[in-house]
């Protein structure tokens, strides 16, 4: 096995055929069918079942994406050491986290990362369960991992970040009918929509209300999340959300208020003991500086006078001007001739 043949069985993988795999690479797809079929020889096994013209993951293939994936993480990790100049300029990031993660606060960390350091890319996996996101991480699929805290399994080295506080959104036009803060035992046989039965979240909420004395009454389950919010914003039903995410429906409108007593879950990163690549520990120190300035704006608001969603809210106005700002000044997300 050598390393081109790693990088081309995951590019296999990744992109979801040959074709694909060899354009994002920008390799010829002869060269890359070569490489796959050269390492199925080495290992002496098939990666990959041919059915018709495409390929489907044989069961040795799939016990061996964990391996590869860290083999090109080593070996990153040992041309930096050499040339001392890694710094987290280049390089991949393998992440795996909790499928609402991934919204709030992950995409915001990702999306600031690489308006800094433009030569990293990102492969982020979504699971419903903490124990998924664990596996992941464990099998070395992926280097790091998003999920509610305290974790099982001491084998993995695990950081608490922060507190993620949920809010009631409702739609909009209800503000009267909402105090804020709202009881958690007012929301008895309100209508709610939530993601899937089975999840992480969707389970935490529920066991919460009961646990408050609540009974909610679910009218709509969808898998995707993204979905929640345009069916409370059109009048569907409510739903108790992450307060960053809750703020891009209270600019729409939508009725958001803090719970009495409050709802929230401590997140953290889970990793595999030894050094991580100089792109991933670079992306963790960038997420916490991040964390923490949004954490200093809501407290700087608070001060100020303004009740938490409302301090929340321009902190989140301040942060998306300043991105204005930086994309004014230069970005990559241009046509390449201007």
């Amino acid at each position: 096995m050598d390393l081109r043949q790693m990088e081309y069985f995951l590019a296999v993988v990744d992109h979801g055929g040959v074709n694909r795999a060899a354009a994002a690479l920008r390799v010829a797809q002869p060269s890359l069918s070569q490489a796959v079929r050269k390492l199925e020889k080495d290992l002496g096994t098939e990666l990959f079942h041919r059915v018709g013209r495409g390929l489907v993951l044989a069961p040795a293939g799939e016990a061996l994406i964990g391996p590869a994936r860290m083999i090109l993480r080593e070996a990153e990790v040992a041309e930096n050491a050499v040339r001392t100049v890694g710094q987290g300029r280049g390089g991949r990031v393998d992440i795996a986290t909790l499928s609402d993660m991934s919204t709030d606060p992950l995409s915001v960390w990702v999306a600031q990362f690489r308006a800094e350091f433009r030569d990293v890319r990102f492969r982020v996996e979504e699971r419903d369960e903490a124990a998924d996101v664990l596996e992941l991480v464990r099998s070395g699929s992926c280097e790091i991992g998003f999920l509610a805290m305290p974790i099982a399994g001491g084998e993995l080295v695990s950081e608490e970040l922060v507190d993620q506080k949920f809010v009631l959104v409702c739609p909009p036009g209800t503000e009267s009918y909402w105090p804020d803060p709202t009881p958690i035992e007012a929301l008895t046989e309100i209508p709610f929509v939530m993601g899937e039965r089975g999840t992480a979240t969707r389970d935490y909420i529920e066991y919460s209300l009961r646990e408050h004395g609540a009974e909610p009454r679910i009218v709509v389950e969808v898998p995707q999340r993204g979905a929640v919010l345009p069916m409370v914003l059109s009048g569907g039903g409510a739903a108790i959300i992450p307060l960053r995410i809750a703020l891009d429906a209270r600019h729409r409108g939508g009725v958001v208020r803090e719970l009495s007593p409050g709802l929230s879950r401590r997140i953290g990163v889970v990793r595999r003991p030894g050094r991580l690549t100089p792109a991933s520990t670079e992306f963790l120190n960038l997420s916490k500086r991040s964390l923490q300035a949004w954490l200093r704006g809501i407290e700087r608001n608070v001060s100020r006078g303004h009740a938490l969603i409302e301090a929340a809210s321009l902190t989140a106005l301040a942060a998306d001007r300043r991105v204005r700002d930086r994309n004014l000044r230069g970005t990559e997300v241009r046509p390449q001739n201007q």
